[in-house]
């Protein structure tokens, strides 16, 4: 039988998540989201709104097409991070991502945020990998304005 976590287990593994959960939004606000098919497992689902992806090939596949488009300015901002653990190698993290968004080259008009969604993560732990990867991520929009692409409707 495995032990609970103790509070700094939990801390520090939290800390883990949310710090692959910032690598993740950098690359994909900086750098196309070149990278973000590797925060996910190879069997990963992706779903918010419209849109639902199945597998890594397929969720690296949305970011390149989004690169495809051309020239757009996003900032993907998130709050209110927490995770629970199970006793089985796996954990879940909730979070409120808010979402700036324009096609085009930067700079744009400030205005409210594109989206502001909640968020619902699943994980499990590669040993291979030594790292956290989400099985699934799930966003639902809570508000929504400006130029939306047509699947976060």
């Amino acid at each position: 039988m495995t032990r609970p976590m103790t509070r700094r287990e939990r801390a520090a593994a939290t800390a883990e998540l949310e710090m692959g959960l910032a690598d993740f939004w950098h690359d994909v606000d900086t750098n196309w989201g070149r990278n973000a098919g590797t925060y996910y497992a190879p069997e990963g689902v992706y779903s918010s709104g419209k849109l639902h992806l199945e597998g890594r090939e397929a969720i690296q596949g949305f970011y390149s097409w989004r690169e495809d488009r051309g020239e757009r300015v996003a900032v993907h901002a998130y709050s209110n991070f927490r995770a629970e653990f199970d006793n089985a190698g796996g954990a879940t993290a909730n979070w409120y991502m808010l979402l700036w968004a324009a096609d085009g080259a930067a700079p744009q008009e400030s205005v409210a945020p594109t989206r502001i969604s909640r968020a619902t993560e699943t994980f499990r732990w590669d040993e291979g990998e030594q790292r956290w990867l989400c099985t699934r991520r799930e966003l639902v929009n809570l508000f929504k304005g400006g130029a939306q692409l047509n699947f976060s409707r």
